[in-house]
């Protein structure tokens, strides 16, 4: 178990969706491929070991631990539904994801203090161009990628002036947002 399940709601939300998820939250060892690596060799461990069904494994990744996520869906996109990315910034292998067409949802403050909503908008665009690439239609695009940039007063009509990292919290608490993610 990692210490984000002590610092972070979103595994605690998720429960909210389905009561008989595993929720795995691994401890990172590092921002780069050594911990994707170790993920995703977990995820397919709990695959193999558990009666799970393979069209409802989601991948969440908050700050760092987005960073890391963003680097499995560059590996092995196919192992999960869909992606929520909190407040990070995508470090993986962009074609790959494209190729796999695992739905995205980029979630970000407009003025996160850390990375800023620029990195969300230019992996959005990035994403947009590959798929427009491979002949899907906006429509179609729109299904399996969403930017959502958080305007301040989000944060601000819930008394939060940091939108990194008290105002990501939000996002685990949000129904719209995890909504998306388990009604995929």
């Amino acid at each position: 178990m990692g210490i984000s399940l002590r610092t972070e709601e979103f595994g605690f939300a998720a429960q909210g969706y389905n009561r008989n998820m595993i929720i795995a939250a691994p401890q990172l060892d590092d921002w780069g491929d050594t911990s994707a690596k170790q993920t995703i060799e977990l995820t397919e461990y709990l695959l193999d070991a558990y009666n799970i069904d393979r069209n409802k494994v989601y991948g969440e990744g908050y700050s760092g631990g987005g960073e890391t996520m963003s680097r499995v869906m560059g590996m092995r996109p196919e192992l999960f539904s869909a992606y929520l990315q909190c407040a990070s910034q995508f470090d993986g292998d962009i074609e790959v994801l494209a190729k796999a067409r695992t739905p995205v949802r980029l979630v970000v403050g407009a003025h996160d203090e850390y990375y800023g909503a620029q990195p969300s908008q230019e992996t959005y665009d990035r994403l947009h161009a590959l798929y427009r690439d491979q002949g899907l239609t906006d429509t179609q695009i729109d299904r399996i990628l969403v930017l959502d940039v958080r305007p301040d007063s989000y944060f601000s009509s819930q008394d939060i002036s940091n939108q990194h990292g008290r105002g990501g919290h939000l996002f685990a608490n949000d129904s719209d947002i995890m909504g998306w993610l388990f009604n995929r």
